[in-house]
């Protein structure tokens, strides 16, 4: 019997749905912006249009497909299906695993996003060799998630694995969770671009500043990437410093879970060769020797497809794992 799955990547400002056959592989896939300023119901029902669009293109009914995974930014209730609320999308305690099974019919699995993302990158990206885990993304914050077995670790209720917001020193910047210095405040790309604006506002670098037309709002990590390969030197410094701090990160994350691997993702990883070696470097100096030695940290294979494979692989996990 043929078996197909559907796959939903909840974005602020997009949606993103692939159809996949039981191997993974997308058969179809639909796009729409989420237009969250229009309320609920709208956004629901751009997701529907995803999944009525992908089964038109391939032929098949909603009684074709087995499951929806859903990956959203929570937090979220992946027992209960329900979004609790989400900063990017006007929503509080939506009910999101009921209102699509019943305009659906299709069985329905919500997971968090980068929970999920952890899912796809163990079952289709470079974590398909191990059954061991921690996916790590570097993007506008910094999230993660722990497959541990071959399975999901998700917490009792959902909340483990939040990665960016381990403190990585109390006297630190304040995070956007309310804390200081946690590792995101220190190595996302929203603190990569704060750091890049306070050095343009303290007159350290003319040519962060030029190439933002000078506009120090403008500064983002982009900017100060683009600056860094020009041979800017305080560029250079910003990321030595986001590398500092990730790499006490990982090392953190290398004791603690002891897995064969870490892998990195996120768009902030188009710059690994700015920072990456130099956060593997204080990785290894605090990381103890037990757990250093089996690690393997490894880049994203997936790229910009994570979350829709993330979503993916959280429709797919009691067949992935059976099927291993």
């Amino acid at each position: 019997m043929r078996e197909y799955y559907l796959g939903l990547d909840l974005g602020g400002t997009k949606i993103l749905t692939g159809l996949s056959d039981k191997n993974g592989k997308i058969l179809a896939r639909s796009r729409r912006e989420t237009e969250a300023d229009l309320g609920e119901e709208k956004i629901i029902a751009n997701m529907i249009e995803t999944v009525e669009d992908v089964l038109h293109k391939t032929g098949l009914s909603r009684e074709d497909v087995k499951t929806l995974g859903i990956g959203s930014p929570g937090p979220l209730d992946s027992q209960k299906g329900i979004i609790i609320e989400n900063s990017n999308l006007p929503w509080k305690n939506v009910p999101i695993k009921a209102k699509m099974e019943k305009k659906l019919n299709i069985n329905t699995i919500l997971k968090n996003d980068a929970n999920a993302a952890a899912l796809g990158e163990k079952w289709f990206g470079v974590g398909r060799e191990v059954d061991n885990m921690v996916y790590l993304t570097i993007s506008t914050g910094v999230g993660g998630g722990a497959v541990i077995n071959k399975k999901l670790f998700t917490g009792v209720n959902d909340n483990a694995c939040e990665l960016g917001h381990t403190v990585i020193d109390p006297d630190g910047p304040l995070c956007g969770c309310g804390n200081h210095g946690c590792l995101e405040s220190f190595a996302s790309g929203t603190a990569i671009g704060r750091m890049a604006r306070e050095a343009a506002e303290a007159g350290k670098s003319r040519v962060i500043l030029e190439l933002a037309d000078n506009k120090i709002e403008d500064i983002d990590a982009v900017i100060c990437a683009q600056a860094a390969y020009r041979g800017d030197k305080t560029a250079q410094e910003i990321f030595d410093t986001a590398a500092f701090y990730l790499g006490i990160g990982l090392g953190n994350f290398v004791n603690i879970f002891n897995t064969e691997m870490i892998v990195l993702g996120g768009g902030v990883m188009k710059a690994s060769d700015l920072f990456l070696d130099k956060a593997i470097e204080k990785m290894e100096e605090i990381a103890l020797p037990g757990p250093l030695e089996i690690v393997e940290v490894r880049e994203s294979e997936l790229g910009s497809d994570i979350g829709l494979m993330g979503a993916v692989a959280v429709a797919m996990e009691d067949r992935l794992i059976a099927h291993d």
